[in-house]
């Protein structure tokens, strides 16, 4: 209600002001037959001063005051003819006045109506935090965004490789303490689609890590809860990222997706931050880097602060890319068979693993192929290189990283 005071004694103040404006008119001027009066009146007075002191003769002191006397008349007419005009203002000046004050207030009343907010609380500082915090406490659990949008289309996948998940679905049942099996099941049901199938079987895998689950095994367990919510982040979600964070501070998708879910739930002051960090942090090829300069800038302007987007840094000076490199394959040679096939498969899982999920660079995509190419799964790297080609389609620079790995490890394109 003292917004609606307030307003409308402003509103008013205004109309006066311009109203007495547009009625005053030009009354504040002096008439020029006013000014024509007193030099007359003073001519006057000359002319008898020259007559006492025998400046000029009695005859032709009486023609000056006729003439002087006729020019008085003719001036005070003048004179009172602008003050009867200025006296009786025009209609249309009434009626200007009028539409001044309606634009002022009834316009102003509208443009609030539509595109204001009338009763809308005030909000200070702390009482917006406040109900962000209640936002954040109160907001639905995964399961309820989940029932909330309602069942995902089945997937879109050939008859075989249906059948083929059937199968290992089947077998991961049977043995519930197989972690490479739900490992698998994970990748498999993430790449047809199915998150929450795919964050079900994550969480089984964290169970059997163990004290042994890294950080990454967390962040990929909320990133595929995120795409089963379709970008909402739950709190269940939210728990998993900050154990990620725990285990390691430095994990980048972890602290790109809280600050998603600090501005989910008011926050941007609190997104900026750490997105800000993120960015100062990361190599230019980290995956984050793209969306965070598309939207750091808008999110500056929301969290009230005066921010200049630095330069892009080039691939160039990206950090390594995680993964194994040819030099780490290279080294497992040295083992016997059994311990070698453990490291390579180890590493090149973690890669998969998070290339399913995560996504990743051109030059990580490149580093799978040619892992599998050194196992000779010839058929895996195959389909590795088929999905890269979809993911990058259109980016040439890319198809050439990964076309140039495909070459390298003798697969057909």
């Amino acid at each position: 209600m003292l917004f609606w005071i307030i307003a409308a004694l402003i509103a008013l103040i205004i109309t006066l002001f311009l109203g007495a404006a547009l009625l005053r008119g030009q009354s504040g001027e002096v008439s020029p037959a006013a000014y024509d009066l007193k030099v007359y009146r003073d001519q006057l007075k000359e002319v008898d001063r020259d007559l006492a002191r025998g400046v000029i003769a009695p005859e032709d002191a009486e023609r000056t005051r006729t003439e002087i006397s006729r020019r008085i008349l003719t001036a005070d007419a003048q004179l009172q003819k602008a003050k009867s005009e200025g006296d009786q203002p025009k209609t249309a000046t009434y009626a200007m006045t009028a539409i001044v004050a309606l634009f002022l207030v009834g316009g102003g009343l509208f443009a609030y109506t539509e595109f204001g907010a009338p009763g809308y609380a005030d909000q200070p500082l702390q009482d917006r935090f406040a109900a962000a915090q209640t936002r954040l406490d109160n907001r639905p659990s995964q399961a309820a965004q989940e029932a909330a949008l309602g069942p995902s289309p089945a997937p879109q996948a050939d008859a075989e490789f249906l059948t083929l998940m059937e199968e290992l679905r089947a077998k991961v049942a049977e043995r519930p303490d197989d972690l490479q099996g739900h490992q698998l099941l994970v990748r498999n049901e993430a790449t047809l689609g199915n998150f929450k199938a795919a964050y079900e079987a994550q969480q089984v895998v964290i169970s059997l890590k163990g004290d042994q689950a890294t950080a990454s095994d967390y962040t990929q367990f909320a990133t595929l809860m995120i795409r089963a919510a379709q970008g909402y982040i739950s709190p269940e979600a939210d728990t998993a990222l900050r154990t990620a964070l725990d285990l390691d501070p430095t994990e980048g998708f972890a602290r790109y997706y809280l600050g998603s879910m600090l501005f989910q739930n008011g926050r941007p002051d609190m997104t900026f931050r750490i997105w800000r960090n993120l960015l100062n942090d990361s190599p230019a090829n980290a995956p984050w880097i793209d969306p965070i300069r598309t939207n750091i800038e808008e999110l500056a302007w929301f969290a009230g602060v005066d921010y200049t987007l630095p330069p892009a840094a080039t691939v160039a000076e990206a950090a390594p890319l995680r993964g194994p490199t040819a030099e780490d394959i290279e080294a497992a040679s040295e083992l016997d068979a059994s311990d070698q096939a453990a490291m390579i498969r180890g590493m090149v899982s973690g890669l998969s693993d998070r290339l399913a999920t995560e996504g990743g660079t051109p030059q990580e995509w490149a580093q799978l192929i040619m892992a599998y190419g050194v196992l000779g799964e010839t058929e895996q790297a195959t389909a590795i290189l088929d999905e890269a080609q979809t993911v990058f389609a259109g980016n040439s620079e890319a198809l050439a990283v990964i076309n140039g790995a495909a070459s390298r490890s003798g697969l057909a394109q």
